[in-house]
């Protein structure tokens, strides 16, 4: 198992929006350990193909309850839409992707998600509260969105300027 590069936002390749997977073999299942690794390692609440700069539909969440060790519940998720949604939620997030921000997102509070495991098996499964916020995330980051994309526009620019500074 490899500990995989994250890309860091602003790499253009984060925007690009992934393709479906249709092979599911060894070198998927392999991509697939690597990204939990690489999660675990980080420490992160999910990780989506993109950020590892395999532009495929892929994501791994830990899907700890309350209670349960972290990374003792991962989840992989191949090709993963979401079908149905409820309530609203704010949440405070992150991402590995963006450093040095979290802040306040508006979320369902509820998602039905339909996917493929890592053999091709589709299976579904909801999200709610911390669930939610995870799946959507990583969900998001498959169809190029970061999680920058839901603030408000004074709040990217204050990101923007930061960012700008630190580099000089």
């Amino acid at each position: 198992m490899t500990i995989l590069p994250i890309l860091k936002y602003p790499d253009p390749r984060l925007r690009i929006v992934s393709k479906a997977v249709t092979t599911f073999d060894e070198n998927l299942a392999e991509l697939v350990m690597d990204m939990k690794e690489t999660m675990l390692d980080a420490p992160g609440a999910g990780l989506a193909a993109p950020q590892v700069d395999r532009p495929l539909r892929i994501i791994v969440v830990d899907w700890a309850q309350e209670g349960q060790e972290y990374g003792q519940n991962v989840l992989a998720l191949i090709n993963p839409e979401i079908v149905a949604s409820e309530g609203a939620q704010v949440f405070d997030e992150g991402c590995l992707s963006v450093l040095d921000l979290t802040a306040n997102v508006d979320r369902a509070a509820l998602v039905e998600v339909q996917a493929k495991d890592i053999s091709g098996q589709p299976f579904s499964l909801i999200g709610e509260g911390r669930q939610a916020v995870i799946l959507q995330h990583e969900i998001d980051h498959l169809n190029g969105v970061l999680f920058l994309d839901h603030l408000s526009s004074l709040k990217q620019e204050l990101y923007e300027k930061k960012l700008r500074k630190a580099r000089k």
